[in-house]
């Protein structure tokens, strides 16, 4: 089913990563009626503002790509806030979405409700299979409850609720900040500032040895749009790039990309996280979409978004990039 280009989109976290590759992708398949606020203009931990909101602007179609995120440290280090505060985020959307008759939403979820030793690739079905992975399972659990909140309005009362588990994303409006940024921004930015400053050497959590997938954003919002017109099922649906990679061979990459000529120095006494996390996008590819971006050539296009984002600022000084409560 076709969207018609005028249709009233709310995009929730369309200044994040994951919310902004979607609002482009609308913006070049030609919708003129996109709506979007930011944090400092709807509280989406307010389920009033969010009432307000919905009756005013009565959205047709919602993207929810808002969501408190960050990586291992931070995760650990805020696990209330990162309950709750998805929690809190997940379910006004998703009940004023009810409520005002949206035609259509699609929830963003992560690779990470998958139990911590999926068999791999990890197929849909292997939610709730295991235990989850202890350093971000504060997040997957309220990602859990996002995907089956969705599913039990579909089933009481028939909304088309989907969901949708990217793998790891990277790209333009990143965040760079490395109290809680994800590895691939991190190691941008750290190999980044031991150039400039003459580093001799970068250190870098864990051994290196588990396994990533990643996607550039930009494919995310071609799958979101792409899936947002042409799925419809209660089973949430996997969206990777269907190849993996090392995070040691992930460093050795931006360190070439960046031009750091220096040492990595492994920090064993940091966590690895989950050992591999490869996503089955199988029933995705066999509905007819393929990611277009391979992995060295959009490290390439983050790190020139990222020398576009900080070319005014000292890489000395503590970064004050996008702060991303609100974006997964």
């Amino acid at each position: 089913m076709k969207l018609n280009r005028d249709a009233r989109i709310y995009v929730a976290g369309h200044l994040g990563l994951a919310g902004s590759a979607i609002w482009r992708e609308l913006a070049r398949e030609g919708f003129t009626h996109l709506i979007g606020r930011s944090h400092a203009e709807l509280d989406l931990l307010d389920s009033g503002h969010v009432r307000s909101f919905f009756q005013a602007e009565r959205p047709e179609y919602v993207f929810i790509a808002a969501a408190k995120v960050g990586g291992i440290h931070a995760n650990n280090s805020q696990p209330a806030s990162f309950l709750y505060e998805n929690l809190q985020i997940q379910n006004n959307l998703i009940h004023m979405a009810y409520l005002s008759g949206v035609k259509k939403l699609l929830f963003l979820g992560s690779s990470c409700i998958y139990p911590r030793l999926a068999p791999q690739p990890m197929k849909e079905e292997y939610l709730l299979t295991g235990p989850l992975e202890p350093t971000n399972q504060w997040y997957a659990v309220a990602k859990i409850a996002g995907i089956k909140l969705c599913q039990a309005y579909r089933r009481q009362f028939g909304c088309n609720f989907i969901s949708v588990m990217p793998t790891n994303l990277y790209g333009p409006r990143d965040n760079y900040n490395l109290e809680t940024s994800h590895v691939l921004p991190a190691l941008i930015r750290k190999f980044h500032e031991a150039k400039v400053t003459g580093q001799k050497s970068v250190p870098c959590w864990g051994t290196g040895a588990p396994l990533r997938e990643f996607l550039y954003a930009e494919d995310l919002g071609r799958a979101c749009l792409f899936l947002m017109e042409s799925y419809d099922e209660e089973q949430f649906i996997n969206v990777g790039s269907g190849s993996e990679i090392s995070v040691k061979e992930l460093a050795a990459t931006v360190q070439r990309v960046v031009g750091f000529e220096g040492k990595i120095l492994w920090d064993t006494s940091k966590p690895d996280g989950a050992p591999r996390k490869l996503m089955d996008s199988s029933r995705l590819f066999a509905l007819g979409w393929k990611p277009q971006t391979v992995l060295e050539t959009g490290i390439r296009l983050a790190y020139e978004d990222f020398l576009s984002s900080f070319s005014t600022r000292s890489s000395s000084s503590p970064a004050r990039v996008q702060p991303q409560p609100l974006d997964s």
